[in-house]
């Protein structure tokens, strides 16, 4: 699988748009573009057996997120309450950002 260029960046705030966890608005923890997914802070939390190790003395079933399909997920942009796609603009420095179709927000 070759390498996938994904629309969001660690940090983002994105809603995720299909799936068991749908309409749901959390950050992005980590990107996996090789694989084509991202992390997303509690979404598609699942159930791991975890055998007693040092770290965890215990042991025990741990919650934890799994990666999700970077499709599965669109930008939130705060100021119209609403998801996004996003477009390039470059200011007069000439760094280029990244803004909001709708409403012209820059991320």
């Amino acid at each position: 699988m070759s390498a996938n260029k994904i629309h969001v960046r660690r940090n983002d705030k994105v809603m995720v748009i299909s799936g068991k966890d749908k309409g749901k608005i959390s950050e992005v923890i980590a990107v996996y573009p090789k694989k084509g997914k991202v992390l997303v802070k509690d979404v598609n939390v699942v159930s791991k057996h975890q055998k007693p190790n040092r770290q965890n003395m215990q042991g025990g079933i741990i919650q934890k997120e799994a990666p999700i399909y970077s499709s599965k997920v669109m930008l939130y942009c705060e100021k119209c309450k609403n998801v996004t796609r996003i477009s390039h603009k470059i200011l007069e420095d000439g760094t280029k950002v990244r803004v909001c179709k709708k409403c012209g927000e820059t991320f």
